[in-house]
């Protein structure tokens, strides 16, 4: 039985019951979502799963009675198996405007099934659940933005090396997964996709080609960290366009990967306006690639890929924590490109590039100094090289070499 960790969403979520009718935690499955609401239950709860095949079928086939509760707040684990109780939960949050009635959790974002009609605007607050980070498997509350947008840095922090990095990206965030050995762990992302494309995209998605889902689940996970190039995977996989593109949403919409917008907010004419897409788990990302840490450790391209992809995923978790925190990456048509962009409530920007290795040089943030002086000379701009040595030293022009082990040790 995995362990069960603090997740830094429980007490917003707890905050946010108590202002809205309904409350969606969203997030791939195996994440710890139902773990999450019973974490966060009252005795006056209700909780029921549509995991059940019982409770779903009286789900599908009467949804007005199935929601029908008393008092407290009616849990409804995995609602994406039956949307037509979205329809039964607006009525009944029509008529009683009360907070905290339903909280639903969803191993798919409802918001992008067909089947939902309505949106419950105004009424639902949807909140995402990641894998799980590193402060939450160290029990260390977010604090890198805030460290990052005043300069509160440490000189060093002791103990993450290139080797280390790379061994945490391998082992991803499933809860049952971070503590098994690389063979169990293997065997047991195998069975994630198994159940994935078997059962769980059938909830969402007409899939037609089996066969090529599966391709395509291999050619995301090599691209993550790319820009977004729909004709570049069609060729790799001979599928038509409208097929991958619908089979990519399926995927999107089972959390498994992520698109990063770019920074447009400029008018600058020679600006990319592609999206960068990443996978949501690095450790499900290596096994599916069947990567070797031993190999990965030795290849620049491939450790480089698998961990801004694993930083990637430590910023958005904390991301998600902030009300007006914007995400983005930039790239124009010179080449000139920034990992990662973050822009706070107060117009405030954080640049970052990831840096694999321990090596750093002021050539490293040549972009983000362009960037600073070009695109947005009137904003407070910071730029860090995340890096994986231990080493926290000023760059010049408020650029600053940082350990990726930043992100969560401070």
């Amino acid at each position: 039985m995995a362990k069960e960790y603090a997740r830094w969403q429980k007490d917003l979520i707890r905050k946010t019951l108590k202002a809205r009718r309904v409350v969606v935690i969203s997030g791939p499955r195996q994440s710890g979502k139902t773990t999450l609401a019973k974490q966060v239950a009252t005795k006056k709860d209700v909780f029921r799963t549509l995991d059940n095949d019982a409770l779903l079928r009286v789900a599908l086939s009467d949804p007005s009675g199935f929601v029908r509760h008393a008092e407290g707040t009616m849990i409804i684990d995995e609602i994406q198996k039956a949307p037509l109780l979205l329809t039964a939960i607006k009525q009944a949050v029509d008529e009683n405007s009360m907070p905290g009635q339903f909280l639903l959790t969803g191993s798919a974002d409802i918001r992008t099934l067909p089947a939902v009609s309505d949106s419950l605007a105004g009424r639902i607050s949807h909140m995402r659940l990641r894998t799980l980070t590193m402060g939450e498997l160290l029990d260390k509350r977010p604090s890198f933005f805030e460290r990052a947008f005043t300069k509160d840095w440490p000189s060093q922090i002791k103990g993450y090396d290139k080797a280390a990095i790379v061994d945490l990206a391998f082992r991803g965030g499933y809860p049952e997964v971070v503590k098994l050995p690389i063979t169990a762990r293997e065997r047991w992302h195998a069975d994630y996709a198994e159940r994935l494309l078997n059962r769980d995209l059938r909830d969402i998605a007409n899939i037609q080609r089996q066969g090529a889902l599966r391709s395509l689940l291999d050619v995301l996970a090599a691209w993550s960290g790319k820009l977004m190039d729909i004709a570049g995977i069609c060729g790799k996989l001979s599928v038509s366009r409208k097929t991958v593109e619908s089979y990519i949403n399926a995927l999107l919409a089972l959390h498994l990967f992520e698109r990063l917008p770019p920074w447009l907010k400029t008018d600058y004419d020679r600006v990319g306006r592609r999206e960068k897409i990443f996978a949501t788990d690095t450790g499900f990302m290596a096994s599916l690639l069947q990567w070797r840490m031993d190999n990965i450790l030795l290849d620049a391209d491939r450790s480089g890929k698998i961990v801004e992809t694993f930083v990637f995923n430590e910023l958005a978790a904390q991301i998600d924590l902030y009300d007006g925190y914007r995400f983005y990456h930039y790239r124009d048509r010179q080449n000139r490109e920034i990992d990662f962009i973050v822009e706070n409530d107060r117009g405030e920007l954080l640049g970052m590039e990831v840096k694999a290795g321990s090596l750093f040089s002021t050539d490293d943030c040549r972009h983000m100094v362009w960037f600073k002086n070009n695109i947005v000379p009137d904003k407070p701009f910071t730029g860090i090289v995340l890096h994986s040595g231990q080493d926290i030293l000023p760059l010049g022009g408020n650029m600053y070499a940082v350990p990726i082990a930043a992100l969560w040790e401070l």
